[in-house]
């Protein structure tokens, strides 16, 4: 339950309950992420703190009350921990864990490209923390390099779950041939949101979505940009972005991937003994064969129309990740497999596409110059007549 203050200034508010406000760490659409030191137990923790005044009234209603909601819910190693929410008249504040290493897009931009044993270990923990929200039917639906924040022996940490979403079972409409449905990933979702760079072709043209499926095409574009250091799709123009997405991804050359890592030299000097356990990051890039890898097949069977494009059980089960994992996923195959049924469509059947009719989306530049192609450009606002359930 969240808790009400009648305290005004927000500095007097966490002084009462314990909290002393330092740095800001992290700014989004809505608000600030301060560290702040919790002198009740002696610890450090981040504070999101919300202007009313500020925030879009859509967000205070909907996107915020159903942030709080799924953040109570989640216990798990890879997923930011919640701690408190309080309301005051002005703000709204979340109180949540510290993860002290920054996130993983200030990493790249640092060091350049992983070598495969990072990428491996990242996207492990990763696919981890996504199979542990489908497994309770929640979608993120804005995952990015920046919302992956890395705790003090940088592990990686899902954050900011301001558009995230507890799927109803019963909302399962009929299958439709542009989704491979599984009887726990029918919803199809109407609310456009997240970045334009990491969004999949069916919400770039406004159709009605797998949410389930949104998030594993997030997944894919963060694997490509860890080991490439750069984002796989141009989202400077959204035609374009929309043909490239369409296709099927492209993989650099070796040398085009050492050019890449220079560039993100001179934007800033590496942190020591960064690059994925040493050595010359140069050298340990990961080199991209002609034919093809097992972690390029990985990121092509991610990278594709839906209807064809794994799921999270689906890249649970992946040879290449499953090597990579530190912990047997026995909880997260559990509660996925207990939730999925058979599929509902027949692969090499074709049905009626069905009448729906796509929403144009509103493209909202970021005014923060990308830096080398690692940044995304645009924030996917959502649709003032986005259905309510959506």
């Amino acid at each position: 339950m969240v808790e009400h203050s009648t305290s005004t200034p927000y500095v007097s508010v966490m002084d009462q309950y314990g909290y002393q406000i330092g740095k800001a760490i992290g700014h989004g659409s809505y608000g600030t992420v301060y560290e702040a030191y919790f002198s009740k137990q002696k610890s450090m923790v981040a504070i999101k703190i919300i202007s009313k005044k500020k925030a879009s009234e859509d967000y205070l209603t909907k996107f915020l009350p159903r942030e709080i909601q799924v953040m109570k819910s989640l216990r798990h190693k890879y997923v930011i921990s919640f701690y408190q929410a309080i309301e005051t008249t002005s703000r709204h504040y979340i109180i949540m864990e510290l993860a002290p290493s920054g996130d993983v897009l200030e990493w790249i931009q640092k060091s350049g490209a992983c070598s495969e044993a990072l990428a491996g270990k990242w996207f492990s923990q990763l696919t981890l923390g996504i199979a542990y929200l489908h497994g309770k039917a929640i979608v993120h639906r804005d995952l990015k390099l920046e919302n992956l924040l890395l705790d003090k022996r940088e592990n990686i940490k899902i954050s900011d779950f301001g558009f995230s979403k507890m799927v109803a079972p019963q909302m399962q409409p009929p299958p439709t041939p542009s989704y491979r449905m599984m009887s726990c990933f029918s919803h199809l979702s109407q609310t456009y949101c997240g970045s334009f760079a990491y969004a999949c072709p069916e919400i770039l043209l406004g159709l009605p979505y797998n949410p389930f499926l949104s998030d594993t095409w997030s997944m894919g574009v963060i694997l490509y940009t860890l080991v490439v250091a750069h984002l796989p799709f141009d989202d400077t123009n959204l035609k374009k972005l929309l043909r490239e997405t369409q296709k099927e991804v492209n993989f650099p050359s070796q040398v085009q991937i050492n050019d890449e890592i220079k560039v993100c030299r001179r934007l800033a000097l590496p942190a020591a003994g960064r690059g994925g356990g040493g050595g010359n990051p140069d050298q340990e890039a990961v080199a991209f064969k002609r034919g093809n890898s097992p972690l390029q097949d990985l990121i092509r069977r991610i990278l594709r129309p839906a209807s064809k494009r794994l799921n999270i059980l689906e890249i649970l089960k992946v040879s290449w990740v499953l090597k990579f994992l530190a912990e047997k996923p026995t909880s997260e195959l559990k509660a996925l497999e207990a939730i999925c049924g058979p599929r509902t469509t027949e692969a090499g059947k074709s049905t009626p596409t069905p009448n729906t009719k796509s929403k144009s989306l509103t493209f909202t530049a970021d005014k923060k110059k990308p830096a080398s192609r690692i940044r995304s450009t645009g924030q996917i606002k959502p649709s003032k007549n986005a259905e309510k359930t959506s």
